[in-house]
């Protein structure tokens, strides 16, 4: 009975979820619930509720994820100073002439806030309330619309920089280092959020090369699905080559900034986050769109996902000290270790279980929960950390995707139009949940997509 105390946590803290529960009262609440149990039955040792505290305070002072604040600060005041809907609208001039130029910005524009906020949410609904209608109205076809904004709402999870890569960064690191300490290595080297940003690019271009062909083959195969602007509506090449340098270069270039300021090693991602809020701030006042009511809604909404990361994470730490008092840790490295098939077989489990809980959890709660307990045993297997953080990026980025409970259809069903249903928007994702399936095949048989580029800058 002892030894299926941790199952039965995770499954006691899986139903609370299920409920309907905040993920950070759930996570905290079961875990010291059957802590409590423990110790009255003698089957817990006390030592790791004293370490609580101290676990608290070392996620407090982790300056690494001081980032996270910044980084949502950065993207959601490019959202609300409408930054986002001058590149859309740009953007569609560009390519707009031609079937399917639509859709190709709406995936560039998407790529971009995706990049900048890296919150799947925020972005699917931003891209649904501007572009989804825009589509639409310009004869799309819903499946084409509702499927490319979906996509490209996704990207956040792999398109640096992400705060989903700076978390995942943070994790991984933490991981590898316990996996090498386990394996008698007591200088243990460490994986940075810069590495994972390296790791990402390749995969994260590839797939947004592949979304973009795709809508280039509806364009060629079907093109009444993907119809250009009409001529009368669009502007003249002097005019809308000014708006291109005045609208798209900003961004771009505070985005380029921020990211190769880490990678380039001048920065820490903390100190570029920083750097990303300031220009973020000055390109709203150069668009004359920054006032007091969009600051505060801005620091409303960071305050708000700042508190909800950190909590969760508070309780996921709670949580992961209660499940390893259990021997919780043990008797998942005994399970993966002892698969038929080895180190394939245990990667192969542990991605569909998280392909799975992706349907019931954001990436922070997986992120926080899930990877901390089985990424050492994965990497002390000999993965690669990188390549490691890169495939569980793809496939929680796939998950979100997937009907019927990928949390990107849910979030675009809230602010999509009644005319559009939602099997229409289940068959629009599918041709991209497939071009996803490709990227993944193609990291798992070709690693070095995610290491060559890390291990070419950093030896």
């Amino acid at each position: 009975m002892i030894e299926l105390l941790p199952l039965l946590l995770f499954a006691f803290a899986f139903i609370i979820l299920l409920v309907g529960y905040p993920v950070a009262f759930a996570l905290a609440g079961s875990g010291l619930l059957f802590a409590l149990i423990g110790y009255m039955t003698g089957t817990f040792d006390s030592v790791f509720l004293e370490a609580i505290p101290n676990r608290i305070q070392g996620i407090l002072s982790n300056e690494l994820l001081i980032a996270i604040p910044l980084f949502v600060f950065m993207g959601v005041m490019l959202e609300k100073s409408k930054i986002a809907e001058e590149l859309l609208d740009t953007m569609g001039q560009v390519f707009g002439g031609k079937p399917g130029g639509l859709g190709l910005s709406v995936l560039i524009v998407g790529m971009l806030l995706a990049a900048s906020t890296g919150i799947v949410g925020a972005t699917v609904v931003t891209m649904g309330l501007l572009a989804l209608p825009t589509m639409l109205k310009r004869g799309y076809s819903p499946q084409v619309a509702t499927g490319v904004i979906c996509a490209s709402g996704t990207l956040g999870q792999i398109i640096p920089p992400s705060i989903v890569l700076v978390l995942l960064g943070d994790v991984i690191s933490s991981a590898y280092q316990q996996a090498q300490l386990d394996q008698g290595i007591f200088a243990p080297e460490s994986v940075t959020v810069g590495d994972l940003f390296l790791g990402a690019l390749i995969p994260g271009i590839l797939l947004v090369g592949l979304y973009a062909l795709y809508i280039i083959i509806i364009a060629l195969v079907a093109p009444n699905k993907v119809p250009p602007i009409p001529e009368d509506e669009r502007k003249v090449s002097r005019e809308l080559w000014m708006q291109v340098l005045t609208v798209l270069i900003p961004p771009i270039g505070l985005i380029v900034l921020v990211l190769g300021s880490i990678l380039g090693g001048i920065a820490t991602p903390t100190e570029a986050a920083s750097v990303g809020s300031v220009g973020a701030i000055v390109l709203a006042k150069f668009k004359k769109t920054l006032n007091f009511s969009v600051l505060q809604q801005v620091l409303r909404s960071t305050t708000e996902v700042t508190a909800m990361v950190f909590m969760i994470l508070i309780g996921a730490s709670i949580f992961s000290l209660v499940f390893r008092g259990f021997g919780g840790d043990d008797l998942v490295r005994d399970f993966l270790t002892n698969l038929p098939g080895g180190m394939f077989s245990a990667l192969f489990l542990v991605m569909l279980v998280m392909f799975l809980l992706g349907f019931f959890l954001d990436f922070i709660e997986i992120t926080f929960v899930v990877i901390p307990i089985v990424a050492p045993i994965l990497l002390s297997m000999g993965i690669d950390p990188i390549w490691l953080g890169i495939m569980i990026a793809l496939n929680l980025q796939t998950s979100f995707l997937t009907p019927p409970f990928g949390f990107s259809l849910f979030y675009l069903r809230g602010v999509a139009p009644d005319s559009v249903s939602t099997p229409q928007i289940y068959r629009g994702v599918i041709p991209f949940i497939a071009i996803q399936i490709v990227v993944i095949g193609l990291l798992a048989y070709y690693p070095s997509l995610a290491t060559w580029l890390p291990n070419l800058v950093y030896g």
